[in-house]
């Protein structure tokens, strides 16, 4: 088999750029999008970007609607389907995740919400790393005494929080425990305003707990990612990057920031 050209590689390349330029531009549009408007915003000639087009339209990544204007054709919306379908929240945390623990070298936990508790579904830690608060996976905690517990009830109206109440009584783990609806009323609207939690001592005495939320493709909170200290060692620091990892976590997951203004 011949090796392909330098010329013939450079054209190639040119081809797929052209043809990303018109899927990205007709993804800006809400609704079906003349040729001529096609040219303008890509700088393509006409007539080569109504060659890619109808390519593109011949393999149903672009539709052509009345009037002969374009839009994004079903089989993206097919092939999203598949990639969101493999797209799996632990897979896509693990290395933010490790990263994390490297700049912080404390535990970096992942947890899902499961009725009236979260549920840590993993972690990462370091045995050199020295001094960590380790969670073990599968382990469970009441949502009121847990960072990423606070962050989805802060998603829940008021009724669905007081009825949180009622079923669990909201028991204490120790002295900081939040057992006041007042309370923990207060605290949710922080997170909300806040866009993070805390957990200081409340589930456990000597260890303290950042923690953000990660969204999927549709903005719905899917999960916490959350560090936890010895008290003494937590940083105000690391919540910056906490914050920004979680962003990246869920931007691999399909979330655009807009989406929530």
């Amino acid at each position: 088999m011949k090796n392909e050209s330098p010329a013939s590689s450079k054209t190639t390349v040119q081809v797929i750029d052209r043809l990303a330029s018109l899927l990205d531009a007709l993804s800006r549009y809400p609704d079906p999008v003349s040729l001529k408007e096609l040219a303008i915003v890509t700088n393509l000639h006409p007539s080569t970007a109504h060659r890619i087009l109808n390519d593109l339209v011949t393999t149903r990544f672009v539709d052509r609607a009345e009037g002969g204007n374009y839009r994004l054709g079903m089989r993206l919306l097919e092939l999203g389907n598949v990639v969101k379908s493999r797209l799996n929240v632990r897979e896509a945390a693990i290395e933010f995740m490790r990263t994390l623990h490297r700049q912080t070298q404390q535990t970096i936990n992942l947890s899902v919400r499961q009725g009236d508790e979260i549920v840590y579904i993993d972690r990462a830690f370091s045995e050199r790393s020295g001094m960590q608060v380790v969670r073990a996976i599968g382990g469970r905690a009441p949502l009121h005494l847990t960072s990423t517990g606070k962050l989805f009830l802060s998603l829940d109206e008021p009724k669905a929080i007081r009825a949180y109440t009622t079923r669990t009584g909201l028991a204490g783990h120790n002295k900081n425990s939040i057992t006041d609806l007042s309370k923990l009323e207060k605290e949710l609207a922080e997170v909300r305003a806040n866009g993070y939690a805390r957990d200081n001592e409340e589930l456990e005495l000597g260890v303290r707990c950042m923690a953000a939320g990660i969204r999927d493709d549709s903005g719905k909170m899917i999960a916490g990612l959350s560090i936890s200290a010895p008290a003494d060692r937590l940083q105000e620091d690391w919540l910056k990057d906490l914050i920004a990892t979680a962003e990246e976590i869920s931007a691999t997951l399909g979330y655009v920031a807009a989406q929530a203004k």
